[in-house]
């Protein structure tokens, strides 16, 4: 057997083995009447963002794992350091050292190719928008200015606002409630991530906005705010922007969406389906370096 089938099939024993000892009730699931021991596949796909088949396939040895999807399997078991840093050995990848996660893993994936109607983007934990799909770049709102921050949504709110995106006192008050609270989280949970420090510093000396909120956190009522998205063609746009968490990545997504059978929702649809074939792209980078 070559080194990489034997790693593969390591890989594959080590996570049957965490997802067979690790408790129901250890990952927030109930324990019930069960037939086998620690957690059903399907409940470890569902925890992490995959298939159930996709767990089935690694557990075989079938299916080499990336980075994100051997960090999705460690948070959905709430692995220990030694277990997590084995998983990553058997996987061939160093382990994260307080470094924030940008793999688009399965579960992020499988919602910017379901969802080809609806503007969506899927952003790290530090707020870089990582991937979007056609429908989101068919607003033609996001212009990039050569920043190293330019694809940071924190950044651009604060320190660089697009001229097509306007939103009441109210909303703006919530979106920019939301973007600190997640950027203050990102900080505790990946304290030694260099490039997440140099964002927060230099917005805080950037944006006297940022800088208050950051010392003074509002608190979150709602992950969603309303905007109007100006198109150059179609004209002001109100969308609802929903921020939903995809479990195991650390990932998030945002969903924009118009009020089914307004007008906005008929010129959403229009300015989609004239954007063509729909298709998920990668983008985003983390600043300086």
């Amino acid at each position: 057997m070559h080194t990489e089938a034997v790693e593969r099939h390591e890989f594959g024993l080590a996570v049957r083995r965490l997802r067979e000892s690790t408790a129901p009730a250890a990952v927030g699931l109930p324990a019930g009447r069960r037939r086998v021991r620690g957690l059903r596949r399907e409940e470890l796909g569902e925890l992490a963002g995959m298939s159930a088949d996709y767990v089935r396939r690694l557990e075989q040895g079938r299916s080499h794992p990336s980075a994100g999807v051997v960090n999705a399997i460690a948070r959905a078991l709430r692995a220990g350091r030694a277990d997590y840093e084995r998983l990553c050995a058997l996987a061939g990848y160093a382990a994260a050292d307080g470094q924030v996660p940008n793999e688009v893993g399965p579960g992020a994936m499988r919602l910017l190719e379901r969802f080809t109607g609806t503007p969506m983007f899927v952003a790290d934990a530090a707020m870089n928008l990582v991937a979007v799909n056609s429908a989101f770049l068919a607003l033609r709102h996001w212009h990039l200015t050569g920043d190293p921050w330019e694809w940071n949504i924190a950044w651009r709110t604060f320190c660089d606002p697009f001229s097509e995106f306007q939103q009441t006192a109210a909303d703006a008050t919530d979106h920019e409630a939301i973007l600190v609270a997640q950027l203050r989280t990102a900080a505790l949970r990946y304290p030694a991530d260099v490039s997440l420090s140099a964002l927060v510093d230099e917005m805080r000396s950037r944006s006297r906005a940022f800088d208050t909120l950051w010392r003074t956190p509002r608190p979150v009522a709602a992950y969603e705010s309303s905007a109007a998205f100006t198109h150059p063609d179609a004209g002001a746009i109100t969308l609802v922007g929903s921020l939903l968490a995809v479990p195991g990545d650390d990932l998030a997504a945002l969903m924009l969406t118009a009020a089914p059978g307004s007008a906005d929702a008929a010129r959403l649809a229009e300015i989609v389906g004239d954007a063509g074939e729909p298709d998920v792209i990668r983008v985003g980078q983390s600043g300086p370096g």
